[in-house]
Formats: structure tokens, C-alpha cells, sequence
């Protein structure tokens, strides 16, 4: 029976690796993975999953507004699909997520979406919100504040490096522009 997982963590926990191993692991045994990801994060070039240690691979790339379910059933019309696995699924639209539990429920395809839980201000994202709410798996990835301890929160950098405290929700970039900490520094940064 498949199921609805959601891989999350803050930022530099290995989610696209992970990801890319699940879609390697999948097509060594002879098995069809679709693997999607958020046209908002281009960061990598379009249509494309890639890990910090060098690892890639091409990806369907959905919008705010498509519909998961029928681009997933139009794949299956070219061939038998044994995996789904979504890149920065913070992006889906609780729509989508929904649409999401259809593959599941009614096509009977695993889906694992990996993606940040929480964005700079200690928020759910819409796409994270909906992903605990309705997954059958809640699985954390982990990785470490500059302490030491388990990073849990994300805090955005301006261009001289400072926490900021404002802004828009959605903001794309990678180590220059975000730092993972644990909640303590995160209430030091934005909190206290």
C-alpha cells in the first residue's frame, strides 16, 4: 500500500541527496521514479535536482497552479510509475497536496516530498502545513547549528550577512543567504 511522506529539516540536512539516493535506488532495481521539483527554485538551472556534494538529476518542473495529479497520470501514459519523489515541496500549493493524496490513494504510487518545514520567521509554509497535516510519514533529516545542537530553524542573511527580521516569505538562495540554527540561536536572532 503506498504512501504520502515528508522528508523535512531545515536548510543543508541533505534533502536533495536523500531524494536523488531514494530515485537511484528505485531505478537500480529496474523501477520508474518521476522526479519533480518547484519552478521557483532555479537555482541549479530549470528542471533540475541537484545536491551541494555534486549529485543531479533532471526533474519536471510543476507551478503554483498545476495539477500534481494530472501531470502525474499523463507520465503514467508513457510508463508504469513506481515512485514519486518531490523536491522543495514547501512550494505546493495545499491544493497540490491534496492532489498529491489522490496519487496515493487512488493510483497506489509512493510519494516522497522533501522540503523545508519552516521558512526565516518561524513559519509553516503552505506546502509544509499541509504535508504534516495529511502525510502518512513525518520523517526529520537532520543537521547542526553552528553550537552544536540539532538545527532546527532557518534564519534569512541580509547581503551583510545579519539575521533579518522582515521580509518576503519566499526568497531563493543557499548558504550565502541562509543560515540553519537551533531554536535557541534563532530566539537570540529573531525572538529576543
Amino acid at each position: 500500500m503506498a504512501q504520502l511522506y515528508f522528508y523535512y529539516s531545515a536548510m543543508n540536512a541533505g534533502k536533495s541527496t536523500s531524494l536523488l539516493q531514494s530515485s537511484y535506488n528505485y531505478r537500480e532495481r529496474g523501477m520508474n521514479t518521476l522526479v519533480m521539483t518547484a519552478s521557483i527554485d532555479d537555482r541549479y538551472g530549470v528542471g533540475k535536482v541537484a545536491s551541494r556534494i555534486g549529485i543531479e538529476t533532471d526533474a519536471q518542473v510543476f507551478a503554483s497552479d498545476d495539477n500534481l495529479a494530472n501531470m502525474i497520470e499523463t507520465a503514467l501514459k508513457e510508463q508504469p510509475l513506481h515512485c514519486i519523489l518531490i523536491d522543495e515541496s514547501q512550494f505546493l500549493s495545499k491544493e497540490q497536496v491534496r492532489q498529491l493524496t489522490h496519487v496515493v490513494d487512488n493510483l497506489d504510487i509512493p510519494v516522497l516530498c522533501y522540503g523545508l518545514k519552516t521558512d526565516f520567521q518561524g513559519e509553516l509554509f503552505t506546502g509544509s502545513q499541509y504535508l504534516v497535516a495529511w502525510a502518512d510519514k513525518l520523517v526529520e533529516l537532520k543537521t547542526i547549528c553552528h553550537c552544536g545542537r540539532k538545527a532546527n530553524m532557518v534564519v534569512r542573511l541580509d547581503g551583510d550577512g545579519k539575521p533579518m527580521q522582515e521580509g518576503e516569505q519566499v526568497a531563493i538562495g543557499g548558504n550565502e543567504s541562509y543560515e540553519s540554527v537551533c531554536r535557541k540561536h534563532f530566539r537570540e536572532f529573531l525572538w529576543d
